[in-house]
């Protein structure tokens, strides 16, 4: 599951938390894992924490001079604090949840994950464990360093680790015909295939549709890749209460992908 940064936190305010939001869905969370009894990651976005040092020090270039290393050190330092609190929350709803920093078990080249260690996920559970990645700074062979975001380390973990599907939870209901904040006529889009992703594409490509969370497009198809493994996605709001634990228990609800 992936808990996006815009539903964690206000991306318009630096390290500004939606801590209400948190506890409620790490309640959730836990009443569903503990029913369904099933083998659950949870990896969520950086928000407003990672993303000011990250754009000011331009991160995502790679080490261009010493402020590059300050900065990769700062938004590194960000995104490990906002995960220290969300793994609290969820230690707090009753889950055994661990932190799992990607900085020291990924490598990226240019970009895309090259190198990945997930055995100690592996082991974490089988036992129970509940590991918790995030959007990190890492390491680039190429570059020097990188962002790797959230739906990245996810799609990694879940064909290594043979995963059967995704939930990304943000703060919009599914996948729309077009910004359903903008216009009232948007019409949710219930399931997506292979067969009409490309009118998908079209809605998705549109100027309305890359405002609805902005980069929809390229998670909805990065998504369909991984039906080639047998691996379906779900995109829901996890600003309705209820919807995340009834994505977890396998209830229909948002956008399937499959």
């Amino acid at each position: 599951m992936k808990l996006g940064g815009s539903l964690l936190t206000d991306k318009r305010k630096k390290e500004s938390l939606h801590r209400g939001i948190l506890k409620r869905i790490a309640a959730e969370i836990h009443s569903a894992h503990t029913k369904s009894g099933c083998k659950l990651v949870v990896g969520h976005g950086g928000g407003s924490y990672p993303h000011f040092p990250a754009k000011r020090f331009k991160v995502k270039d790679g080490f261009s001079d010493k402020e590059s290393l300050k900065g990769f050190a700062l938004t590194q330092d960000a995104a490990s604090r906002l995960n220290r609190i969300v793994v609290k929350e969820l230690l707090g709803a009753g889950e055994n949840a661990v932190s799992m920093q990607p900085s020291a078990c990924f490598v990226c080249e240019n970009d895309r994950i090259a190198f990945s260690f997930l055995r100690p996920a592996a082991e974490m559970l089988k036992h129970g464990i509940l590991p918790v990645p995030f959007g990190d700074a890492v390491i680039d062979m190429e570059k020097g360093a990188t962002i790797l975001s959230t739906e990245s380390i996810l799609k990694e973990i879940a064909l290594k680790l043979n995963a059967q599907r995704i939930i990304v939870a943000g703060n919009v209901e599914g996948v729309f015909t077009a910004d359903p904040t903008k216009d009232k006529k948007a019409e949710m889009i219930r399931e997506i295939t292979k067969e009409n992703y490309p009118i998908v594409r079209n809605f998705l490509a549109g100027s309305h549709g890359v405002d609805v969370t902005g980069g929809m497009l390229h998670k909805v198809g990065e998504m369909l890749k991984l039906t080639d493994f047998g691996i379906s996605s779900q995109i829901i709001s996890g600003e309705k209460k209820g919807n995340l634990e009834k994505a977890i228990l396998g209830e229909r609800t948002g956008t399937l992908i499959r």
